[in-house]
């Protein structure tokens, strides 16, 4: 064989061979990457988690669409049983002027109508609203007809229950939430919203931040 046809032969083997070389480089890469395991994915970044005595939907009482009370997280929640029939109905004005006064500074009144005691609450959701409305002016955010005591009591009282070992003895009671979501005071029916103890208490949770 001529020393030119050999030496022509040994380039074409060398560049045949470094293209594959190159392919198996690149072929071997994209196996590698198909075996290699899936980063893991982090988890999604989730606003302020919402304190678990807050973690209920009750519907609203004038239109009876689902409210979370997680809206309510990082305010202090005066929660209070109602009725528009009982000796202490006449609380609502006490209950709406403490909202109309510390609302901007992050208090929430939330009643919730209840039948329990008396039947002193026997209207429909809208007979409650318009009484409510009609007679006190009430703007603080109220919910549907509920129980709040024994096997029929709504999750939110349940716990508020467990908290603090007291339960409603009549309408009226009031259970006062810290901004944390975890500490929470109890107060008797006969203890009137404007009483000096519950005013400051409420200032005090005010001051506190969550």
């Amino acid at each position: 064989m001529k020393p030119a046809l050999v030496h022509g032969n040994v380039r074409v083997f060398r560049k045949f061979a470094a293209a594959c070389l190159i392919a198996g480089g690149a072929l071997s890469g994209t196996m590698a990457q198909a075996q290699a395991p899936a980063p893991a994915s982090r988890p999604a970044t989730s606003p302020a988690a919402c304190p678990a005595l807050l973690q209920h939907r009750f519907d609203r009482l004038q239109d009876e669409k689902p409210q979370s009370l997680c809206q309510y997280s990082g305010q202090v929640v005066l929660v209070v049983n109602t009725a528009s029939f009982c000796g202490f109905t006449s609380q609502y004005e006490g209950l709406e002027a403490l909202y109309a006064k510390y609302k901007t500074q992050g208090l929430v009144v939330l009643g919730f109508p209840a039948n329990d005691f008396g039947r002193q609450e026997p209207g429909n959701n809208q007979a409650i609203a318009d009484f409510c409305e009609n007679t006190f002016g009430v703007k603080f955010p109220m919910f549907s007809r509920t129980s709040v005591v024994g096997r029929e009591a709504n999750p939110l009282y349940k716990q508020l229950a467990q908290k603090t070992g007291e339960t409603p003895q009549w309408n009226f009671h009031k259970y006062l939430i810290g901004r944390d979501g975890q500490t929470v005071r109890s107060y008797p029916s006969t203890l009137d919203p404007k009483n000096p103890s519950i005013v400051k208490d409420i200032e005090r949770f005010l001051s506190l931040k969550s």
